[in-house]
């Protein structure tokens, strides 16, 4: 019985013997673990000092991104503004040309008439002399004469009515003020009847188209006599 007994306590003794070399073997691990772990929370602090850099560079490059954006957005609205002073200035442009080609069309349709007119004008001219011809023999002459002259005038008349409804006006300015823009001064006389600087003559009629002078009316001006001397 105290063979089994000490053999009992051999075993024993044996099979504790494994795990105190266990134990001895798992205190290497637990100081490595530990030390890891100072190691690691040394570290946290040097981690984060880099994260906070890094996030002051991204803000950084986020205001000088948002400069350059800003900047890009006012040049285009100055770009802008330059485009639509061009806009307006062309389309003010094409409206004064628009407006220039209407007033050459219109002048053309009213001035069409001036180069027949001063063709026919000396005709009109010979038809007036004959007319006041007429005039000075309807008195002496006879029936036949006073019926010529009067229908001399009647169609001189009507000439003057379709030239005044084409826009053709009679310059005839006597006893009016001469006008150089209207009147062709031939000469000028002495009148103490007339107003100095007046028409007191016609040699020839003048005549207008729609306003424009197609030929000035030649005239005799009244000046004012010179003073006598004294006896």
């Amino acid at each position: 019985m105290a063979k089994k007994a000490d053999a009992s306590d051999g075993e024993r003794l044996s099979s504790a013997q494994p795990e105190d070399d266990a134990t001895v073997e798992a205190e290497p691990d637990i100081e490595a673990a530990t030390e890891s772990s100072v190691e690691v929370e040394d570290g946290a602090p040097s981690a984060t000092s880099d994260d906070a850099h890094e996030v002051e560079e991204s803000i950084d490059s986020l205001h000088t991104a948002l400069a350059e954006a800003q900047s890009a957005l006012e040049e285009s609205r100055a770009e802008a503004g330059a485009l639509k002073d061009q806009a307006l200035r062309a389309v003010a442009e094409a409206d004064n040309v628009r407006k220039r080609a209407d007033r050459s069309i219109e002048n053309a349709h009213k001035y069409a008439l001036e180069r027949f007119v001063n063709d026919l004008l000396p005709a009109v001219d010979s038809f007036e002399r004959a007319v006041d011809a007429a005039a000075e023999l309807k008195a002496s002459g006879g029936e036949a004469v006073s019926s010529m002259a009067e229908g001399m005038e009647l169609s001189l008349k009507l000439l003057v009515e379709a030239m005044q409804r084409q826009g053709i006006e009679v310059v005839d300015p006597i006893g009016a003020p001469f006008d150089p823009n209207l009147h062709e001064a031939m000469s000028m006389i002495e009148n103490p009847q007339a107003e100095p600087g007046s028409v007191i003559e016609v040699f020839q009629k003048g005549y207008t188209v729609n306003g424009r002078l197609a030929r000035p009316a030649r005239v005799i001006i009244a000046k004012e006599p010179a003073p006598q001397a004294d006896p």
